[in-house]
Order: structure tokens, then sequence, then C-alpha cells
């Protein structure tokens, strides 16, 4: 039993020349679309937490920590997009380099990031959106305002179902419509929170920031690990691979660039943040909104909202997306069943795979409170950085010669430190978030035995190999008499 089988570089080619999805996408895009999945809830909710209950005015240290974890990730990742330029992010990688069982080992500990991340991120909207209609007089009905808690009276979140529904429906309509979409709110949140720094700035008072580090380091370590939710998205891009015009130059720049403009934005927001509001009373749902409101400046508030609402959907558009290009890639290795890899042929999407994933993150984001799982999603990325991490080294070593447009640099330095950034934050987690991994990955392997490791396309592949090759003396045999 071959649990390790792997795909060689050049079936990963032949399989992307097979693909119908269709190449629209160049640099700027895929900017945009790292951009619109990590700008969002970790600078619009995650950061008021993070200070008030793990590191105080030094949140900003524990955004340059995360943002190191993930810059010397973002390179391995860009060498494996530049050289691999196949939908599937880690997974594919993987695939290659470590064999089948540990490409879906991978693949499912990133279904852990996108859907669950892409649930919680509902909930946010919900909560901002709400927060919004509030404004003009609008409330809704209690029951339907968040999941399930029969001791506050709520049951079902209706606009968190209703937001993800329709960014599906969006996702559907073709890869070009949903990136001119996302771009322009990009543009939009982006704008908000350039006015954030420009009005927040005149109100910073240094006194805010003293202690600076009241948790210790510890709390440093703590707080990275959290706001490490705030930097999904930019292995998102590289789930694009298969969609991008000139993937060798474009992906890298698409990574790399997103990072590099999220992790400066992310610094700044967290120092004028904790400069203007004592850290102790950050621990709210809507942190940056609420500052402006604790110097008097509501106007601004609403336009933080309106920003916020708009982030966050991008944020969701992009996890949706990723996520039903990893069940693509995952389903045309016949891994999952062909009806996630079936695409249209008129928009050239997977659209029942699109429906089928939108409709899971929607039930799951209407109805399971999912405020706890965010350290759920982290370990599931860090897991993924760690491994193509090691990827790098070990293709490095097997494939020399192989083709790269970019390259790490100072390897094996860089790999190295990214793999052991993400442990150490990895290690920061709750144990209980650990127990939860587990879980998980014992959920996956039972799926992969009782159905991928038989459906494998690779496995039939290899069936038919060995009928042939004992087909073969009987035929010499036949032509011979």
């Amino acid at each position: 039993m071959d649990f390790f089988r792997k795909k060689s570089l050049s079936q990963q080619f032949t399989r992307k020349k097979d693909s119908d999805l269709k190449k629209a996408l160049g640099a700027w895009d895929l900017t945009m679309l790292g951009l619109g999945c990590i700008i969002g809830t970790g600078i619009f909710v995650v950061t008021g937490v993070a200070a008030a209950e793990h590191a105080g005015p030094a949140l900003v240290l524990s955004f340059v920590l995360s943002g190191l974890a993930c810059v010397f990730a973002a390179l391995c990742y860009s060498e494996f997009a530049s050289s691999m330029p196949v939908t599937g992010s880690a997974y594919t990688y993987s695939y290659a380099i470590f064999g089948e069982v540990i490409a879906w080992i991978i693949g499912w500990a990133m279904v852990l990031e996108y859907g669950l991340a892409a649930s919680a991120v509902a909930s946010g909207w919900s909560g901002y959106f709400q927060g919004l209609i509030k404004g003009f007089g609008v409330e809704l009905p209690t029951a339907i305002t968040s999941a399930y808690n029969p001791e506050k009276g709520t049951y079902i979140d209706i606009p968190a179902i209703a937001i993800v529904l329709l960014i599906t429906f969006l996702l559907t309509r073709g890869i070009r419509e949903s990136v001119r979409v996302n771009n322009i709110m990009v543009i939009v949140k982006v704008a908000v929170i350039f006015l954030f720094i420009g009005v927040g700035v005149w109100y910073v008072k240094p006194e805010n920031w003293t202690p600076f580090m009241p948790f210790g380091f510890s709390g440093v370590a703590a707080g990275a690990a959290s706001v490490f939710f705030a930097y999904l998205g930019f292995d998102a891009v590289a789930s694009a691979a298969e969609e991008v015009r000139n993937p060798q130059r474009n992906m890298p720049i698409g990574i790399i660039a997103s990072l590099t403009i999220c992790t400066l934005l992310y610094i700044v927001v967290s120092m004028v943040l904790t400069g203007i509001v004592p850290f102790t009373q950050l621990n709210v749902k809507e942190p940056v909104a609420f500052a402006l409101r604790y110097i008097h400046q509501d106007w601004v508030a609403g336009f933080i909202s309106v920003g916020a609402i708009a982030g966050i959907t991008t944020v969701l558009l992009v996890l949706l997306y990723a996520q039903t290009r990893l069940f693509f890639a995952i389903s045309r290795d016949g891994l999952l069943p062909k009806v996630m890899s079936r695409i249209h042929p008129f928009t050239q999407t997977p659209i029942a795979n699109t429906w089928i994933t939108g409709i899971i993150i929607a039930v799951f984001g209407g109805l399971v409170p999912l405020h706890r799982l965010a350290e759920l999603v982290n370990i599931g990325t860090l897991f993924a950085y760690i491994v193509v991490s090691i990827g790098v080294l070990v293709l490095r070593r097997a494939q020399p010669d192989l083709p790269r447009a970019f390259k790490v640099p100072f390897v094996p330095v860089i790999p190295i430190l990214a793999v052991l950034l993400c442990g150490y934050l990895i290690f920061n987690l709750p144990s209980l978030t650990w127990i939860g991994f587990g879980v998980w990955l014992v959920l996956g392997l039972i799926i992969y035995f009782a159905y991928g490791y038989r459906n494998s396309v690779l496995a039939k592949q290899s069936v038919l190999s060995s009928e042939e090759a004992l087909d073969e003396p009987y035929e010499a045999k036949k032509g011979a008499l």
C-alpha cells in the first residue's frame, strides 16, 4: 500500500494543460487579491482583543513577529508558485515533494484554514453590518442576529448566511467579475484605513503606550499567535496560479507585495490605535470605530464601519475563492468526488463546487458559534507554512536544476527561520487548540482511507501500468506463436 506515491512535475503540468480555468489575472490583480484577504478582520476586529488580553501597546511587536514568520514563509511560497504554477497551493506542492498522504493532510489542514476562517469572518461581517444599519434606526430581531446561543436569545445569524450566499453567487459568475468587485472594495477599505491614520495620529497620547509590555514577552508571543489570524490570505494568492497570465513573474510579485503592504499597515494602525485608547478598554468587537468614537470623531467612525464592511467582504470573497480552488485541485486528483472539479463551459468556473462550499460555510457561519476557533484556524495555517518551507529545502536538494523564476534568497537560512518562527507561534497556542487540531487530522485520515486512497487518480494509473506490465509477456508470447 503506497501512501506516499508522488505526482511528478511533468504530471503537474499535464494536469495544468488539461484545465479549463480561465487565465485572466495579472500581478495587480494578485496583489489586490492578497490585500483583499489579508486586510479585514485583522485590522477591524482582532487588534482590539489582542491588545487588551495579550500584548497591550506591544501589539506592534506581535504584528512584527507574525509578519516575519509570514514573510519568510511567503518567500518559500513564491519559489513554488513560480516553478509549479498550478492550483492547490501547499497541497499541490506537497503532492510532488512528500507524496499523497502528506498532501492530503496539508490539504485537509487548509480546509480548516479557509473554511472555518470564512465562517468566522462571516460572523464578523454580520456584526459590523448590524452596527451600520442600527445607525439608520433599523434593528433586526434578536433571534436572527447571531449564531445559536439560547442564553442570549439568538438562534441563527441571517446576515452572515446572506453575505456568504451572495458572494458564492458572485464567484459563480467568473473570476474576472469577482476580481473586479474585489479591487473596488480593496481601494475603499485602504482609503478608509488611511483616513483613520490621518485623523487618529493627532490624538495619540504617548502615555497610553506605558507600560509598553504589560504582559511581558510571553504576552507579545501570545498576541503574535492570536493576530496571526490577521495574516491569512497571502497563501490564498497561490491558489489562483492556473488563472494567472505569466505566473512565473506575477505570482511572486502578488504574494510578496500584498504581504509587505499589509504588514506595514498593521504596524501603523496598531500604534495609532493603542496610542488613542488605553489598551485595557480595547476588548471590543469594532476597535477602530470605537477608538474614533472615543475621541469624538463619530463622523469618521461611520466611514470606518463602511470600510470595515467592504474590507471584511473582500476577505470572505478571497477565502471562499481559495477554498473552492483547493477542493477543485483535490477533486481533480480523485481524493474528493469528481463533482467538485467540474467546470462550467460558459463561466469557466467550478459552479457545483462553489455552491457546495458556499452552503457549508453559510451553515457554519449562521449556526455555529465560532468566536473561539481563530486559534484552530491558525494552527492549520502554520502547519501548512512549515511544510512548504521544508519543501523548499527538499526540492532544492532533489531537483537542483528545476527552472525557478524566483528563488528564495539565503537558503537554507530563510526556510529554517520560517519553520522556527511558525513553530514558535504554534507552541504558543492553547493546548485545547492542539487537541482540536488532532481530532481534525484524525477525521481527515478517516476520509482519505475510506474514499481518497481507493479513488486516487495516481493509484488508478499505477494499477493500469501494473496490468499492462502483466499483459505484456502474454502478448509477446501470442505474437511469437
